[in-house]
């Protein structure tokens, strides 16, 4: 047998190519996602064009996404920036740069339903674009094949001295986005924003008008409304909860004996309260189970109107409801929806509907180039090149330390045969 000899690694990496020059800056790619008949055409519907001289509608919707792209924490911030590239802003569909007073005064008197009825057809649009638009929630379980939803709301606090449309309490002012969320395109279905006052309960009806029989929807304690829960029931839709504390109810039968392994009961129960049971006249079904919450097993107790799931599945069902509060999390710490442009509500509204927009802007961008990274770091990068003339696709395809094609390492002292001595690291040529 001859002499031990080393396996070569693998050596030649693809080379990254330069990405190409474009004739646009990045910003003016990012919005000509946005098509050129859509804002036109919703500001005749809302009566928006007759009020607008110089400064636009789609002038306003470039502003407020490109403050949404810089972070910007003023009026001043938006206006000086974009006066300063107005050559380059005018190659966007001549778009103007505003002065702050026109900005504000837009923010103020323009209707701010425009910007929730753009933001849903950009997303249909997408949607009609790319098929399989939308990215799977990694928590969720594969097994279910129905669409399912978490909704639930995210409070966003406000200068209580300046905006006293939204004080919900003595000292404190907030704005709330109600959302549900599709957690298998991990994108929104349905919103509403409005002041921090009213409770979720009144506003999950809204929240559920669309859902189809064999759908799954997932909720926390403070949407639980039993006359919701029995409408949702009798339209075959299927929702998973956790139960009040307080919850007053009588067990129907057990389908449980003894505990097994996380499971501690699984019953069907009907209510006992009259005013709960003239609610929901039905059975439920009642799980309480061990959860692991930070690193601690913590019992908690589920409904769901589902009898045919194991008990497991209604678990971890609900675990998977944790999709929406990332969801709020990076709105919350990637786009700007903490400093705000103006104080009144339809300046908020804009701003807020405007930061939901340019995520499912960003995220049909990463889709399109397979983007590997997190949703910070893909809008630190086109920030970083917001008004460079560079192709914004292939310079995402081309972004990061590690290349399409990896490399194995090999690991020569592991490669012998048995009986004879393995070579000591650092004598094997590579």
């Amino acid at each position: 047998m001859g002499g031990w000899r080393p396996i070569p690694p693998r050596i030649g990496l693809m080379k990254k190519q330069k990405p190409a020059n474009s004739r646009f800056p990045v910003l003016t790619q990012v919005c000509k996602l946005i098509p050129g008949h859509m804002v036109p055409k919703l500001a005749r519907e809302y009566g928006l064009d007759t009020r607008a001289r110089t400064f636009t509608v789609w002038s306003h919707v470039v502003s407020l996404l490109f403050a949404q792209l810089t972070r910007a924490i003023g009026l001043n911030d938006v206006c000086d920036s974009l006066r300063h590239h107005a050559r380059w802003l005018g190659s966007l569909r001549g778009a103007v740069a505003p002065a702050r007073n026109t900005l504000s005064n837009a923010n103020k008197k323009r209707d701010s339903d425009f910007m929730e009825a753009l933001f849903w057809r950009v997303l249909a649009h997408l949607q009609n674009q790319r098929s399989n638009f939308g990215q799977r929630y990694k928590g969720l379980p594969r097994r279910f094949k129905k669409a399912i939803h978490a909704i639930d709301s995210s409070t966003i606090a406000l200068i209580a001295n300046c905006m006293s449309w939204a004080k919900h309490r003595r000292r404190k002012a907030a704005a709330k986005l109600h959302l549900r969320l599709n957690l298998q395109s991990f994108l929104p279905e349905c919103a509403v924003i409005e002041e921090a006052s009213h409770h979720d309960e009144t506003r999950a009806p809204a929240l559920c008008a669309h859902l189809q029989a064999g759908e799954i929807a997932l909720f926390d304690k403070a949407y639980v409304h039993f006359a919701h829960l029995f409408a949702l029931a009798k339209r075959g839709v299927f929702w998973v909860t956790r139960a009040k504390d307080n919850m007053s109810y009588r067990v129907y039968r057990k389908l449980l004996r003894k505990p097994e392994g996380k499971i501690l009961r699984d019953d069907l129960i009907i209510l006992k309260t009259p005013k709960s049971k003239k609610q929901y006249p039905e059975k439920l079904r009642r799980v309480e189970m061990l959860v692991e919450v930070d690193g601690k097993e913590v019992a908690m107790v589920f409904l769901t109107n589902n009898f045919e799931w194991a008990a497991s599945s209604v678990g971890e069902l609900y675990q998977a409801r944790w999709g929406i509060e990332v969801f709020f999390k990076q709105i919350k710490q990637t786009l700007q929806v903490c400093d705000f442009l103006g104080h009144n509500k339809n300046a908020i509204r804009w701003q807020l509907w405007s930061a939901l927009l340019l995520y499912v802007m960003l995220r049909f961008i990463s889709q399109m180039v397979d983007w590997a990274h997190s949703f910070a770091r893909l809008l630190a990068m086109v920030r970083g090149v917001i008004w460079d003339r560079i192709d914004l696709i292939a310079l995402l395809k081309s972004y990061g330390t590690a290349g399409s094609v990896f490399r194995m390492c090999s690991h020569p002292e592991a490669l012998y045969l048995p009986g004879l001595q393995p070579p000591t690291r650092g004598t094997a040529s590579g």
